[in-house]
């Protein structure tokens, strides 16, 4: 069953002819063009740090992907502080966790969105060791069931300096994409944050400069 979209931060769902959207298309372009040697079949979004836009920025890339008329999973790979479900109106009872500690199937637990074109699989329960499943031969195994049923998977997770799921994360996808938020985010902090990426050979597609800290 569809549900309604309560999140007024979809922009690009809500007023898709607006400037804020065009921009998130422009995003989708240039991750596109900037990976013509590989595809990009999953991608990770994340940041250094907590409040940076990440959430907001990959749930509308994957909105005009699935404009784009491709077929779209956005997975809710932040099962510390989950919040996708909340922004496409679905439960969360069951998701990303359920599923990786064998307790539900993927048809049980993906589920789609108002956004035609567009499904989430959401967090599930907060588990009590989320690091230890991402690092798992099942989230790998996962991952391999689900590309070829999408043409696009992108996962958000926790900030990379704030744990290490990310990090895990990211040498299971194709690309990663940091959000840094403008004059909030110290250089050192970013540079940490790219050097533990690189030291799991993390494909770094780009960064995105977000926001003007307030």
């Amino acid at each position: 069953m569809r549900r309604s979209i309560s999140d007024s931060s979809l922009i690009v769902s809500m007023n898709p002819k607006s400037p804020i959207s065009e921009v998130y298309r422009i995003l989708r372009t240039k991750i596109h063009f900037s990976s013509k040697d590989q595809e990009l079949k999953t991608l990770m979004i994340t940041s250094t740090q907590t409040g940076e836009g990440k959430t907001t920025t990959i749930s509308n890339l994957a909105v005009t992907y699935a404009q784009e008329g491709k077929r779209v999973l956005l997975i809710d790979a932040d099962m510390r502080r989950p919040s996708l479900h909340r922004v496409f109106s679905v439960p969360n009872h069951q998701g990303l966790s359920t599923l990786l500690n064998g307790q539900t199937s993927v048809q049980d637990s993906v589920q789609e969105t108002i956004v035609s074109n567009l499904s989430l699989l959401p967090s599930g329960p907060v588990p009590a060791n989320p690091a230890e499943l991402m690092d798992s031969v099942v989230m790998r195994e996962l991952l391999e069931q689900l590309k070829p049923e999408y043409d696009v998977i992108l996962l958000d997770t926790p900030s990379v300096l704030s744990v290490s799921d990310s990090v895990i994360v990211s040498a299971l996808c194709d690309g990663v994409v940091m959000i840094v938020a403008s004059g909030k985010v110290r250089k050192d902090h970013l540079k940490k944050a790219k050097e533990q990426l690189d030291h799991v050979n993390a494909r770094m597609v780009g960064i995105v400069i977000n926001k003007e800290a307030r």
